[in-house]
């Protein structure tokens, strides 16, 4: 160990990829570790989305870390606030907390003389040899461009942006939008509120997911015995679900994707009674086209008489409520806009500068690209975390990130041990792999014809478009010759 370099790292983010990324660089033994945090928790998308009928669309012993299995998680698909406080928890047992600077947001990052100069927007400075980028995907609220919006009397906030003062019980409710957020906040409130509408543009898959309690009994039981934990996570049937998935979601013309379709669309068949409402829920495009909705009960909430799907478009936002293109004038008094995120941020909006003064945002002016999700030419000794092209289509990212951290220690190490002064992807190796990503993406479920979040600018899919099993095996370890290596 003594004659490895002292490396110190910054890492963006405490998010759930920020807290993994903290605890892995001190268990490798890179003790100099600062974990810049913009808000005043940890938490990521668990701190700021608090909406009722929060949760994740992946099971919960499958959402776990696997060096922190939690023994105590309620059910299969547990609420938001039960998510963050286990993230919250884990941060304070793996020592997270006295690496974080709470309340700075990087506001410029430029590779000067081999080391990253870091500024924040409170005029704080740093550097550091090695920074790990885990900003996250959904962060940034998207608002929509509605006529009016701002005239409207009653409480309106992005779903992001709960208003907790605001009461739900007996009130009159709008939510625009479909996606999870829409779905869980209808089905959440159609048996608190006087009247949910829910302004759909476009109608979504939804595959039913059983969210059953975990008993005390099973609680003792995963205490007493961790291994119970793992043949959850672990399962055949586990194992064979991400698979099936990811075979079906890479090839569009596969049987699996259609055995899948077949699957989800049952959901609307046998559990939406009236044919009206059944064909104002049924999507124009293909099951996992978009992301699949994951619900228990959206379908049996929404044939509730305080429900009403709205698939008139909007035509304005008025003070007492919303207007549709057919003259209805929807009186609400609080209008939630479940609208997304801008997905295609990453860094942004900080300013960095790469090698040679290379602008970022030039870089990324047509589409935010990096090598394997992870690495940008001409930026070295700065890696992301579910960066762009990484894996998210109904993936458990804690999976993705543990095993993004794994290939990234490997450049690191070499950064450590002296092989390496500077690591960055290739530029051949960027081009190669963003040509290949491309051609396999056009042949993917989600270049089926839908508007999503997954699609770049340009209109096609900008994520991973391969197996998860080729991404395991990619991960294995760094292919070097993939990259630009400057010795030490």
């Amino acid at each position: 160990m003594s004659d490895q370099r002292k490396l110190r790292a910054v890492v963006i983010g405490a998010g759930m990829s920020g807290i993994l990324a903290a605890i892995r660089l001190r268990q490798e033994g890179i003790d100099d570790v600062t974990v810049y945090e913009k808000a005043d928790r940890v938490g990521g998308t668990w701190r700021e989305n608090t909406y009722p009928g929060l949760t994740c669309d992946v099971q919960s012993h499958a959402y776990t870390y696997s060096f922190e299995l939690n023994p105590d998680w309620s059910s299969q698909y547990p609420d938001g606030a039960e998510i963050y406080g286990y993230f919250e928890r884990t941060a304070q047992k793996y020592g997270v907390m006295e690496m974080i600077r709470f309340g700075e947001e990087i506001a410029t990052l430029a590779f000067v003389d081999g080391r990253w100069e870091i500024e924040t927007k409170k005029g704080t400075k740093d550097t550091a040899d090695v920074v790990i980028a885990a900003t996250g995907v959904l962060h940034h609220p998207s608002t929509p461009d509605i006529p009016g919006l701002s005239s409207f009397e009653g409480a309106s906030f992005h779903s992001a942006r709960w208003d907790h003062s605001v009461p739900l019980d007996g009130a009159r409710v709008g939510v625009i939008g479909t996606g999870s957020t829409g779905v869980q906040i209808v089905a959440a409130l159609a048996d608190r509120s006087a009247v949910v509408k829910q302004f759909q543009r476009t109608a979504q898959w939804v595959r039913k997911g059983a969210n059953d309690p975990y008993t005390e009994e099973q609680r003792a039981a995963f205490r007493k015995d961790p291994s119970l934990i793992l043949a959850i996570r672990n399962s055949p049937e586990s194992e064979a679900n991400v698979r099936l998935w990811s075979q079906a979601i890479s090839d569009a013309s596969s049987p699996e994707m259609h055995m899948m379709e077949g699957y989800i669309a049952q959901n609307l068949e046998q559990n939406v009674v009236d044919p009206a409402l059944r064909e104002k829920l049924r999507p124009n495009y293909r099951a996992g086209c978009k992301r699949i909705v994951i619900s228990p009960n959206y379908y049996e909430q929404v044939q509730k008489p305080t429900v009403e799907i709205v698939t008139d478009a909007i035509d304005r936002v008025e003070p007492k409520g919303v207007r549709t293109a057919d003259g209805t004038l929807h009186e609400l008094d609080v209008l939630v806009l479940a609208t997304g995120f801008h997905a295609d941020m990453f860094l942004r909006p900080m300013h960095v500068t790469g090698r040679g003064g290379v602008d970022l945002e030039e870089k990324w002016a047509e589409r935010p690209i990096a090598y394997m999700g992870l690495s940008i030419p001409d930026f070295p000794n700065l890696f992301l975390l579910n960066g762009p092209t990484a894996p998210v289509g109904n993936f458990s990212l804690i999976d993705v990130a543990e095993r993004q951290m794994d290939y990234l220690m490997g450049l690191i190490d070499m950064l450590r041990t002296g092989k390496a002064r500077e690591i960055s992807a290739g530029g051949k190796a960027m081009e190669d792999y963003e040509s290949t990503r491309a051609e396999a993406a056009s042949k993917t479920i989600f270049a089926s014809g839908c508007r999503s979040w997954y699609l770049g600018a340009d209109g096609a899919p900008s994520i991973w478009p391969w197996t998860y099993d080729r991404f395991i095996e990619e991960m294995q370890a760094p292919k070097l010759d993939a990259f630009d290596v400057v010795e030490g």
